[in-house]
C-alpha cells in the first residue's frame, strides 16, 4: 500500500515532458514477439504495468534489458507460448499477447486478464476477431487454450464496437496471416497508429490505422533490429493540464501531440481556461474560477476518451454552475465520485450520467484510490482542497504516471507519496 498525502492550495506553475504513452508502449512490447529480430524500444514509462509486461516477456523466453527510458528486448527465442495467471491477473492489456503468441508460435496459453474493475470488459471481441483468423481457442477453467491447426488465413472482420484491444489483436495475428486481412469498424485511436508504425518498421504490411478500415497483408521478412520511440502519452497530459485548471496556475507541457488530446483541450476552454498550443507543446493558463462546461460525453475516439473522464469531472467539482458527464464506455466508471465527496464535492450519479454541482471550497480528507484514474481524479481534487488528503492507494496510479508526485512537485504541488504496511 502507499498513501498520497497532498496539502492543498498551491498554484501550479512551470513546465513538463510528458511521459510515453503506457497505452501505446504495452502492445508494442507483446509485438516485439511476432518476429526472432531484437527490438530498442525509446520513451518508455516507469510504470508497474510495463515491468510486468518485461516479466511476462522474460517468461516466455525473451531477453529483456531496461536502462532509463530504453528497453532492449530480443525475441530471438521464444520457450514457451504460455503467460502464467499471476502475470495476467496484474494486467489487462496482457490479453493482447494472445494475437501475437498465435502468430509467432501457432499456439497460446492464458488465463482470463486483470486490471482495473471497471465493470464487463469481456473479451469476446478479440476472441471473435482471431476466430475468424482461424483460431481455435477453447475456455476451461478460467483459461484460453489457443492453436491455429489449419493456420491463420487473412479474412474481412467487421467489429461491432471499435474496440481498441480487439483491433490491435487482429492486427497482431494477421501479420502472420496468409493473405489479406481487412479490419472494419477498426477503433481510431492514437495508440492504433502508433502500432501500425512498429509493425512497418518490423517488416508488415499494414496500412489505414487512424481510420475505421485497417488493412493487413500477411506474411513479413523482419530486420535484424528495430528501434522505435513511443508516443507522449494523451491522458497524462489531460491530467496535468485538469490540475493545474482545478488548483489555479499556469504550465506549460513539452513534447506532446495536442491534437491527440484536443477534446479535452476543448472542455478546459469551456471552462474559462486559457490554452495557447502548437505542434509539439500545450500551455495553460487558470485563476481556479472555473465554470462549468457543455455536457462531457464520452465515447470512442475521436471523442472524448474515457480515461480523461474522471480527470475533467475532478477538474469541475468547484466550478460555477452544474457540469454533466455521460459514460458511455465502462459502467462502473463513477465508483470514484464516492470518494470524492469526503472532499465535500456534490456529485449525483445515476446509470450512466453524473452531474456536479460545483461547491464553493473542497476540504482535505481520506480517501481511497479505486482505479487508476479515479485515483489521479482524487489527486486532482485535493490540489484544489483546503487542507490536507491522504489518498490510500493499492498501486493504481503508478500503474500509469511515471514518478507522478515527483513530476507535480516540481510544478510547486505539495505533494509526497509514501509506502505503508497494509493488506
Amino acid at each position: 500500500m502507499s498513501v498520497w498525502h497532498i496539502a492543498g492550495g498551491n498554484r501550479l506553475e512551470g513546465s513538463t515532458t510528458v511521459q510515453g504513452a503506457k497505452n501505446a508502449v504495452l502492445p508494442i512490447m507483446a509485438a516485439s514477439v511476432l518476429a526472432p529480430c531484437e527490438t530498442e524500444l525509446l520513451n518508455v514509462p516507469m510504470l508497474r504495468d510495463v515491468d510486468t509486461t518485461i516479466r511476462i516477456l522474460r517468461g516466455l523466453g525473451c531477453s529483456v534489458e531496461r536502462a532509463g527510458d530504453s528497453v532492449n528486448i530480443d525475441s530471438g527465442y521464444i520457450a514457451r507460448a504460455e503467460i502464467p495467471h499471476s502475470l495476467m491477473r496484474e494486467l489487462r492489456s496482457s490479453v493482447i499477447f494472445l494475437g501475437a503468441l498465435l502468430a509467432r508460435c501457432g499456439s497460446a496459453r492464458l488465463s482470463m486478464p486483470g486490471g482495473c474493475e471497471l465493470g464487463p470488459r469481456p473479451i469476446d471481441l478479440h476472441l471473435m476477431a482471431l476466430r475468424a483468423l482461424g483460431a481455435r481457442i477453447e475456455e476451461s477453467g478460467g483459461e484460453l487454450i489457443c492453436s491455429t491447426p489449419g493456420g491463420l488465413k487473412g479474412a474481412a472482420i467487421a467489429l461491432p464496437l471499435p474496440s481498441v484491444g480487439a483491433t490491435e489483436n487482429a492486427m497482431l495475428a494477421a501479420c502472420a496471416a496468409e493473405g489479406e486481412t481487412v479490419i472494419m469498424n477498426a477503433a481510431r485511436e492514437p495508440e492504433i497508429a502508433e502500432l501500425q508504425a512498429f509493425l512497418v518498421k518490423l517488416g508488415a504490411d499494414v496500412s489505414g490505422a487512424g481510420s475505421a478500415t485497417v488493412t493487413v497483408r500477411g506474411g513479413f521478412a523482419a530486420p535484424e533490429r528495430v528501434g522505435h520511440r513511443i508516443m507522449p502519452d494523451r491522458i497524462v497530459s489531460a491530467t496535468l493540464l485538469a490540475a493545474c485548471a482545478a488548483a489555479g496556475g499556469e504550465i506549460e507541457l513539452r513534447g506532446v501531440e495536442p491534437r491527440h488530446f484536443s477534446t479535452v483541450l476543448h472542455s478546459l476552454s469551456e471552462c474559462g481556461c486559457d490554452i495557447m498550443s502548437n505542434g509539439a507543446s500545450v500551455a495553460l493558463r487558470s485563476d481556479g474560477n472555473l465554470k462549468a462546461p457543455m455536457p462531457v460525453i464520452t465515447g470512442p475516439y475521436p471523442g472524448f476518451p474515457t480515461d480523461a473522464q474522471p480527470l475533467m469531472l475532478a477538474a469541475c467539482l468547484k466550478a460555477r454552475g452544474t457540469s454533466v458527464f455521460v459514460e458511455n464506455v465502462f459502467q462502473n466508471r463513477f465508483r470514484f465520485t464516492e470518494e470524492l465527496q469526503r472532499l465535500g464535492a456534490r456529485i449525483h450519479t445515476e446509470g450512466r450520467v453524473a452531474v456536479v454541482t460545483g461547491v464553493a471550497r473542497l476540504h482535505g480528507a481520506p480517501a481511497v484510490a479505486t482505479d487508476l484514474r479515479g485515483g489521479a481524479a482524487l489527486i486532482i481534487a485535493a490540489l484544489a482542497a483546503e487542507g490536507e488528503t491522504d489518498i490510500l492507494d493499492s498501486g493504481h496510479v503508478e500503474r500509469g504516471y511515471e514518478r507522478f508526485d515527483e513530476c507535480l512537485r516540481s510544478l510547486g504541488a505539495d505533494i509526497t507519496l509514501t509506502d505503508t504496511k497494509g493488506p
